[in-house]
């Protein structure tokens, strides 16, 4: 039990990470966009759960918001020295999005904003959780991918794949330093995800749609584990297993049936 730092912590996977989190005593630093949702949700967390739950509102687009999160990251490391803050042992790199359009047909300002929160800001506070907790031999960090890291359908897919191949290096780097990193791989999952991507998931048996519950239960038990990658449910599991062993060609004729995410 120590402090988790959760992007993207105001609704979905993010959000139930919150919840579960402070269930099990965690102090929270919440980032997102909103202020007022966030403060609501710090409200909510303190008054139920009792534990203390910091707001840090940044848009992580935006290098001088996303330093500020960085930054609280670094508390407890070598540079920093004494702070009433508590060193950050948990790092959830949560936020993201859909794009929903294929890359010729969207804006390239909203493709590079997806980069930069999906890809960039997870790489920049990665590397900033990482030196801070090496140096205290302790702590985790968790990055939200997804099976679409397999199916090489747009540039969604290819954020959530170079997460997942990003954790795999960092888990092996942090070998031995009491330091873990750990990709969470779900298949669909019931948020509002698709419906602010514009995606009609309304067709889609329930069967196939996991909970965020599930999703960080499974998160969390594989950080406990000392895993490096996770996929939460059944029919995610299946999936993955499939496109592991199908020809690539076939995959991508699959995929171009789904919408794009």
């Amino acid at each position: 039990m120590g402090t988790a730092l959760v992007t993207g912590a105001t609704s979905g996977i993010g959000e139930e990470f919150c919840w579960q989190l402070a269930a099990g005593g965690h102090d929270l630093v919440l980032v997102a966009r909103s202020e007022a949702t966030l403060h609501q949700l710090a409200e909510r967390l303190h008054a139920y759960v009792g534990i203390n739950a910091e707001v840090i509102v940044a848009d992580l687009a935006n290098p001088d918001q996303l330093a500020r999160v960085a930054e609280r990251l670094d508390v407890g490391g070598a540079e920093v020295g004494a702070s009433a803050l508590k060193p950050v042992d948990l790092l959830v790199n949560n936020a993201g999005f859909g794009l929903g359009m294929s890359f010729p047909d969207n804006d390239l300002d909203a493709e590079l904003y997806g980069l930069d929160v999906m890809v960039r800001a997870v790489m920049v506070l990665s590397h900033h959780a990482a030196r801070s907790m090496r140096v205290r031999h302790r702590g985790a960090i968790i990055n939200t991918a997804s099976v679409a890291s397999r199916t090489g359908a747009g540039t969604y897919s290819a954020h959530k794949a170079w997460v997942v191949a990003f954790t795999e290096g960092l888990s092996e780097e942090l070998r031995g330093s009491g330091v873990t990193a750990t990709a969470v791989m779900p298949g669909p999952v019931r948020t509002e995800f698709f419906t602010k991507a514009g995606v009609d998931m309304e067709e889609m048996p329930d069967a196939f749609l996991a909970t965020p519950e599930e999703v960080v239960t499974a998160g969390l038990g594989a950080v406990r584990r000392g895993k490096v990658l996770v996929t939460p449910t059944v029919p995610a599991k299946v999936g993955m297993a499939l496109m592991k062993f199908a020809p690539r060609s076939l995959t991508r004729r699959v995929m171009r049936a789904v919408p794009h995410m």
